[in-house]
C-alpha cells in the first residue's frame, strides 16, 4: 500500500514538473515583405537583363514605327 502511495505520489508531482520544464519553442518570425526577392548577385544580374531584354525591344520597337 505504502509503495502504491509513494508511486502515485511520485507521479502526481513528476508529470507537471516533466511538463513545465519543456523548453517553449521560439515564436515564427514575420513573413518575407511582398515583391522579388533579390539577396543575391543572380537575382541581380537576372533583373538587369530582364531590364535590358525589355529596353532594347521597346527601342527596336519605336525605331521600326
Amino acid at each position: 500500500m505504502v509503495k502504491k502511495f509513494t508511486f502515485l505520489l511520485v507521479i502526481i508531482f513528476m508529470v507537471p514538473a516533466l511538463g513545465y520544464s519543456q523548453a517553449v519553442p521560439m515564436p515564427a518570425g514575420p513573413p518575407p515583405p511582398p515583391g522579388l526577392p533579390i539577396d543575391n548577385l543572380i537575382g541581380v544580374l537576372f533583373l538587369i537583363s530582364l531590364g535590358l531584354i525589355y529596353g532594347s525591344r521597346k527601342i527596336l520597337k519605336d525605331s521600326s514605327s
